[in-house]
């Protein structure tokens, strides 16, 4: 069928979008410590930027601490200096080879800040899904207009397309209403 390679097209770069939104749902800081909070973050090591997950160990003992363990010990000035320059609002704590980084609690404003960036990049994640689909459409009629596929085909292929649509941006509704459930617990 001709319509297949825009299926399975259309279908991998929707993944792709949701993964895009989890990984920064992820770094949102909510009421607990995770790796994911400064994982990401760029530490200076001997010059070469390098993320921070790949310098050393990072776990979370407790739910309002994060332990930071580099593998190379002379590393942890500079991974002090990086989670600074990353303005996360958490002070980290050098401790000889190991960086700690407690974690605040949320007050009730930084919540509510914090749930409208979710709205926003949920937002951001659904518009990419429609423009997905608009792509996904536009390339279906033109295999139409080329009279690759008929009438039929192209309406049942649009049908398809638009519950692949609906399956990933219902998927990024529940990936909001877990932040948000996450973001309000205290």
């Amino acid at each position: 069928m001709a319509v297949e390679p825009v299926y399975k097209d259309l279908e991998d770069k929707m993944k792709r979008a949701l993964a895009a939104i989890t990984r920064e749902f992820s770094e949102l800081r909510g009421g607990r410590a995770t790796p994911a909070l400064v994982e990401h973050i760029s530490v200076d090591y001997y010059g070469t930027p390098t993320p921070l997950r790949q310098l050393a160990a990072i776990t979370a003992p407790e739910p309002n601490m994060l332990v930071i363990q580099p593998w190379d010990a002379k590393a942890a000035g500079d991974i002090e200096k990086a989670i600074q320059k990353a303005s996360l609002g958490i002070t980290p704590v050098v401790e000889g080879k190991v960086v700690r980084l407690p974690i605040p609690p949320l007050t009730g404003e930084r919540r509510a800040e914090l749930i409208k960036v979710v709205h926003r990049m949920a937002e951001e994640g659904r518009v990419n899904i429609r423009t997905l689909r608009r792509d996904a459409n536009e390339a279906v009629k033109k295999l139409k207009t080329d009279k690759k596929i008929s009438d039929d085909e192209a309406f049942k292929a649009q049908e398809h397309i638009q519950k692949l649509t609906d399956k990933y941006i219902e998927q990024i509704n529940a990936l909001v209403k877990t932040k948000e459930q996450e973001l309000t617990t205290v």
